[in-house]
């Protein structure tokens, strides 16, 4: 019997799982091995494949931090600056208010995720993760340059972890108006109350730790920008349904995505080719920019020319998002 789409679309989702995992700052190629896809996740599949996610069992192919707690659920004291904009007493609240929901939902989408953009003006979102972590630190200076030499604006998810790996990069990127910087979590974990994994990658495993792998980096971020950012995606772009009424409560907007630009940074620069010139109207784009070794930058690099003659128009989240 022939695949159905539902299982072609889940094997094209796991063939997108080494973003943050790759030795060396590279891509592994097309064919790398990736785990499977999580069983009986019940996660809806955008029609163009996964987000980037990394291999292993935990959030950037290495050790995570610790938990917060080992005590019951929601119940520990935050890490210091998890709280963040929204203050201890802000985390306690929504402790108590989502401490006994349970989530129905787990997967790319939930309550207020963005996952394309509103208008259907011919505009795209690039958006591009920075995962951090021992093999995730690395910095694509030929994609940025690229960019900038087009004038191309993109939208910048950035990990706490690779802030503090590259904290001049990261200035020089805050201070050029043409990139917007978004929250990539703390630790880079999958988004749930629960406990649930994604890929095998463990997710955050209560109400408090959601808000602490939100909080942390937003607190960096506040710090350094003198703003909150206004976008969050969280590592695999996993997440349940509370919490992204979590997110919402703290300020920001989970972005989702409409197309895998570079399958993880595992792509070759023809096939980010081929998944970027596939991007639609409105179209938020996915890639990585801490795997320079990997193809996306070439793939970019011939991807958006093409797009631009066709008429599309490349913009921040924040510029089309309200």
């Amino acid at each position: 019997m022939p695949p159905s789409r539902r299982e072609l679309l889940a094997a094209l989702a796991c063939a997108a799982l080494t973003g943050c995992q790759a030795s060396g700052g590279g891509g592994t190629g097309a064919g790398a091995d990736v785990p499977a896809r999580p069983a009986g996740s019940g996660a809806s599949v955008p029609r163009t494949s996964a987000p980037a996610a990394p291999d292993g069992s935990t959030p950037d192919g290495s050790a995570a931090d610790a938990p917060a707690t080992d005590g019951p659920p929601g119940s520990a004291d935050p890490p210091p600056g998890a709280a963040g904009h929204a203050g201890a007493v802000a985390r306690a609240d929504l402790v108590s208010r989502y401490g006994q929901a349970e989530p129905t939902s787990w997967g790319f989408d939930g309550p207020g995720v963005l996952s394309r953009l509103p208008a259907d003006d011919g505009t795209i979102a690039l958006t591009l993760d920075a995962c951090g972590g021992p093999q995730g630190n690395g910095y694509d200076e030929a994609l940025i340059g690229f960019l900038r030499e087009r004038q191309v604006p993109a939208t910048l998810f950035l990990n706490s972890r690779w802030i503090d790996a590259n904290l001049p990069v990261f200035h020089a990127l805050a201070a050029d108006p043409l990139f917007e910087i978004a929250n990539h979590g703390t630790r880079h974990c999958p988004l749930s109350v629960s406990g649930r994994s994604a890929y095998d990658i463990p997710g955050t495993r209560d109400v408090g730790e959601v808000v602490d792998e939100i909080t942390g980096n937003r607190a960096k971020l506040t710090e350094l920008l003198g703003r909150p950012p206004r976008f969050f995606r969280s590592g695999t772009a996993y997440l349940d349904d509370v919490a992204a009424r979590i997110v919402s409560d703290l300020g920001e907007r989970f972005a989702g995505f409409t197309v895998n630009g570079d399958g993880g940074a595992t792509f070759t620069a023809g096939q980010v080719h081929d998944a970027v010139t596939a991007a639609g109207p409105g179209a938020i784009v996915l890639a990585h920019m801490n795997h320079p070794a990997a193809g996306t930058a070439a793939g970019i690099a011939t991807a958006v020319p093409r797009l631009l003659d066709e008429g599309r128009r490349f913009v921040r989240l924040s510029d089309a998002a309200p």
